[in-house]
C-alpha cells in the first residue's frame, strides 16, 4: 500500500465524518456527533500517515523533497490543515454542530485531489525553482492561513443561516450562539490573517532566490497581495468600526473566494506559479 492508496481512504473517512456530523443535525442524534469526531480523528490519522509516506516515497525514488510541489499534494495538506483547526476548535468551545460546516470542506479538499481527473498524484522531480527550502516555509505558512479562513468561511455560513431567536425552528435553533459563531468567524480570520502575510513574505524572499526578483507582480502573487487587503480591511472594519455579525461574515465570504481564485484560477492564466 502506497500513500496515493492510503490517502484514498482517507477521502472516503473524512467523507463518512462529514456524513455523520449532517445526519446529527438533521436527526438530533448527538451519539451520531460523537462518532464522527472519533472518525474524523482516524481521518487525520490517516492523512498524516499518508503525507509523512509520500515524503519518505519521494526519498526512496531518488528525489527527496518535502510533499508540497504539486496541486494533488498542497489540497492533501489543505485538508490535513482544515481537519486540525476543526479539531481545535471543537475539543475547545465543545460545539459539536458546527462540524457540520467544517467537516464537508475537509472532504471537499482531499476528495478534489483525489477524484479530479486533471489532477495527477504521480510523485515527480523538482523543477529548479523548486528547490528551496524556503519552499517548505511558504507553502506551509499560506496554507495554514488558508485553513482559518476556509474554516472561517464555513462559520461565515452557519452565521448567516443562524435565525432570530423568534423565528428559530427545525434544526436551525441548534446552532451556537450568534455571538460565539461571530467570535470564532474573528478567530479564525485573524489566525489565517498572520500565517498568509508571513507566507507571502517567505514567498517573496523565495522568489528572490529563485527568480532574481522579490515581486514580480505573477497572477498568484497579485491576489494574494488582493486576498490580503480584504482580510486587513476586516480586521479595521471589526477593530475600528465595531463591525461584527452578518456585515463581517460577508466580508470573511468574499474573502474565501479570493482565496479559492488565487489557488485555482489563477492557475489557468499564465505566470511564474502555473505549475503549482
Amino acid at each position: 500500500m502506497d500513500s496515493s492508496m492510503v490517502l484514498s481512504i482517507t477521502t472516503f473517512v473524512y467523507g463518512f465524518a462529514s456524513f455523520l456530523y449532517i445526519g446529527s443535525w438533521t436527526f438530533k442524534k448527538e451519539l451520531m456527533a460523537k462518532l464522527g469526531m472519533i472518525i474524523l480523528i482516524l481521518g487525520f490519522a490517516g492523512n498524516t500517515f499518508g503525507i509523512l509516506m509520500r515524503w519518505k516515497e519521494s526519498y526512496e525514488m531518488g528525489y527527496g523533497h518535502a510533499p508540497f510541489s504539486n496541486m494533488y499534494e498542497s489540497l492533501v495538506f489543505f485538508s490535513w490543515t482544515m481537519a486540525f483547526f476543526y479539531i481545535f476548535v471543537e475539543y475547545k468551545y465543545k460545539e459539536r454542530i458546527i462540524g457540520v460546516f467544517g467537516t464537508p470542506l475537509i472532504f471537499l479538499a482531499i476528495a478534489y485531489a483525489s477524484l479530479a481527473p486533471n489532477i495527477h498524484d504521480k510523485i515527480t522531480p523538482l523543477i529548479p525553482a523548486l528547490k528551496s527550502n524556503w519552499l517548505i516555509a511558504h507553502v506551509i505558512t499560506c496554507f495554514l492561513g488558508y485553513a482559518g479562513f476556509a474554516v472561517g468561511f464555513g462559520f461565515s455560513i452557519m452565521y448567516l443561516l443562524k435565525p432570530e431567536k423568534k423565528k428559530q425552528k427545525f434544526f436551525w435553533s441548534r446552532l451556537p450562539s450568534t455571538s460565539i459563531i461571530d467570535e470564532l468567524v474573528y478567530q479564525m480570520v485573524i489566525f489565517g490573517f498572520l500565517f498568509l502575510t508571513i507566507g507571502i513574505i517567505t514567498g517573496s524572499v523565495w522568489a528572490n532566490s529563485a527568480w532574481g526578483t522579490y515581486w514580480s507582480w505573477d497572477p498568484k502573487e497579485t491576489w494574494s497581495l488582493i486576498t490580503w487587503f480584504i482580510y486587513a480591511i476586516l480586521l479595521h472594519l471589526r477593530m475600528m468600526r465595531g463591525w461584527h455579525g452578518k456585515r463581517i461574515a460577508w466580508v470573511s465570504i468574499i474573502g474565501f473566494m479570493a482565496v479559492l481564485f488565487t489557488y485555482f484560477g489563477v492557475n489557468y492564466l499564465p505566470g511564474l506559479h502555473s505549475y503549482l
